[in-house]
């Protein structure tokens, strides 16, 4: 019988804090994960975890910067100190400087790729055996910047593509030892990252001009696709990058 729930599941999901990482949190909990978020923000992970033992949901959580040196092996090693196992993998911390590509340093240049990109990899390394073991799965969370231009940044869309690509590449590589690897690639998404775009009324404007459905998408929008493709109904679906876009992507003249 297909499964439409996490009941069982333990899910590891990064930059759980806030926007997208924290509705992912948030539903996949409600779904009967149980969850361990990654963010900078020990506070916040403290105030989650609170507010979810008062409702009778799993989730726990620890401190770490993906930018540190050893932070992808340090995480997975404390999954698996305090699991012993793991069953899905949210790559979704993420970041973006919006400037000219001439504009940028190669400190900035540095910094996008180290959190979209490298600790992407690195975690998926890291985790891997633990996903072995349990034919788990891994979803990253990529942007409709790997697959067409937006004006994000050029280093912003290249980190995506990158993730998108990667996601296409460790979905072969890894199908044989039972992992499923997917992708979502979201278009403007009401969350902190995004708000100084919208904050423009004349970038908004534009925004919903290119969109189909006329409107932003929410956080909850994005984490329920995610959701799907973690979900054993999913089981056959693995390589793919989802659009969770209103349309954009398919937009002509």
């Amino acid at each position: 019988m297909i499964s439409w729930n996490l009941k069982g599941k333990k899910a590891l999901i990064t930059g759980g804090t806030k926007g997208i990482g924290e509705a992912t949190t948030w539903l996949f909990a409600e779904a009967g994960a149980e969850v361990m978020i990654v963010a900078r923000d020990a506070e916040a992970i403290d105030q989650m975890a609170r507010k979810a033992a008062q409702k009778d949901l799993s989730i726990v959580g620890r401190a770490f910067d993906m930018t540190a040196p050893g932070a992808a092996a340090q995480i997975a090693e404390y999954v698996k100190d305090y699991w012993g196992s793991l069953d899905i993998l949210v790559n979704n911390a993420g970041m973006n400087i919006r400037k000219p590509t001439i504009q940028y340093s190669g400190e900035e240049f540095d910094r996008i790729m180290q959190i979209n990109l490298r600790s992407v990899f690195e975690l998926a390394q890291s985790t891997y055996e633990l996903l072995k073991s349990s034919k788990g799965c891994i979803v990253n969370v990529g942007s409709v910047s790997a697959l067409t231009h937006i004006s994000s940044g050029s280093i912003y869309g290249m980190s995506k593509a990158a993730v998108t690509q990667l996601t296409r590449n460790l979905a072969v590589e890894w199908a044989p030892d039972g992992i499923r690897v997917n992708a979502v690639a979201p278009w403007y998404i009401r969350t902190p990252l995004a708000k100084p775009v919208l904050n423009d009324p004349e970038k908004l404007a534009n925004i919903l001009a290119r969109t189909p459905m006329k409107r932003v998408g929410t956080a909850e929008e994005v984490a329920s696709a995610i959701l799907f493709l973690s979900l054993p109904a999913a089981s056959y679906v693995t390589g793919q990058c989802l659009s969770v876009d209103g349309g954009f992507m398919v937009n002509g003249y």
